[in-house]
């Protein structure tokens, strides 16, 4: 019987406690980049092809459970316990607007077009920042059935889907009304939903069970009975003819999107597998767990390096030449930084 060729992944320190979210930005001149949300509530942005450390975001007074990247790399979002979601430059780490909230924020998201950003959470709110004007009012859509758990847009910033911490299903937005159009329905609380990369497929998680949904006509396309609870998966983005999933069992499995078959299943966290999303390129995909650790893990395990990236005080390595202009002007963290 032949051996399944183990896959080692790049281990990525930095955060000292669980590891709640995870966003790839898309492809950028500079490259792609990983920025991470912690318990620790310090978010951290990384070389999303390398895992190198990058910079840290400072300034949040309780856990991130939420982050993003914009369309371009340059700005980075978080929501979080303290009430708030904050706007930051991510060349240079600084706090450009805070948004204060009456409750925790568990979601955000940066529209397509990068000029608003969506929040959610404990309050059932959902509302939509203006970039242009930060100052602004929010614009507050239509009350949520329950406390918000996780957010995204779709179809050109005209649709937002949403779903809940206590209940089923998938809430489809109208952007313009402010109202619940449709929903997924679901039997278990959805804890990950993901818009594929060409706009074609929604990806859930929900209790034991991984579904993909037409994006367009909103059917079931796919259903999944999982072996254990799922915590969060994430469609191949390129062919899509794969997709991975992370959750209780501490172990990240990589499943066939058309059999369903699993291929492979990767060991090497220590907790709980809390998020997981594939690169934008396809050929990786990172994953966060209760360890505080993020993983990113090769597609194709023959091309695998036990290697370990840089952890929070170290220094990106010399050949990473797309972050070195991201490099040069961020505020390096303080020495302690990892300290619990």
């Amino acid at each position: 019987m032949e051996k399944k060729k183990a896959t080692v992944s790049k281990v990525c320190h930095g955060h000292s406690r669980p590891v709640v979210d995870l966003f790839y930005s898309p492809v950028t001149p500079d490259g792609y980049f990983l920025i991470s949300a912690s318990k620790d509530s310090n978010p951290m942005l990384r070389n999303g092809d390398t895992g190198d450390w990058i910079g840290t975001f400072e300034g949040h007074k309780g856990a991130v459970w939420s982050c993003c990247l914009d369309t371009n790399a340059l700005r980075a979002a978080s929501g979080s316990a303290d009430f708030s979601a904050k706007i930051w430059d991510a060349l240079t780490g600084d706090e450009l607007h805070s948004f204060e909230h009456k409750h925790i924020v568990r979601a955000c998201a940066f529209s397509e077009n990068t000029q608003l950003l969506l929040t959610g959470g404990v309050e059932k709110i959902l509302r939509v920042y203006d970039m242009n004007r930060p100052d602004a009012a929010p614009r507050e859509l239509d009350k949520a059935p329950g406390s918000v758990r996780t957010v995204a847009w779709l179809h050109s910033d005209q649709s937002i889907l949403s779903s809940c911490t206590d209940m089923g299903g998938v809430r489809l937005w109208d952007v313009r009304s402010g109202k619940i159009v449709q929903t997924l329905e679901t039997k278990a609380p959805v804890t990950s939903a993901e818009v594929s990369q060409d706009g074609r497929f929604i990806t859930t998680a929900d209790g034991s069970s991984v579904k993909f949904w037409d994006a367009n006509h909103f059917g079931l396309v796919k259903s999944y009975d999982m072996p254990c609870t799922v915590e969060s998966a994430s469609l191949e983005p390129k062919s899509g003819s794969k997709f991975i999933t992370g959750g209780e069992d501490m172990w990240v499995h990589v499943f066939d999107f058309f059999t369903g078959e699993e291929i492979a299943c990767n060991k090497g966290h220590h907790g709980p597998v809390h998020c997981v999303r594939f690169a934008p390129v396809g050929e990786s995909y990172a994953s966060g767990s209760e360890d505080g650790t993020i993983r990113i893990w090769p597609l194709n395990p023959a091309n695998a390096d036990d290697s370990e990236a840089p952890n929070a005080n170290g220094k990106p390595k010399d050949s990473v030449n797309e972050v070195a202009r991201k490099v040069e002007g961020f505020h390096i963290s303080k020495e302690g930084q990892t300290e619990a």
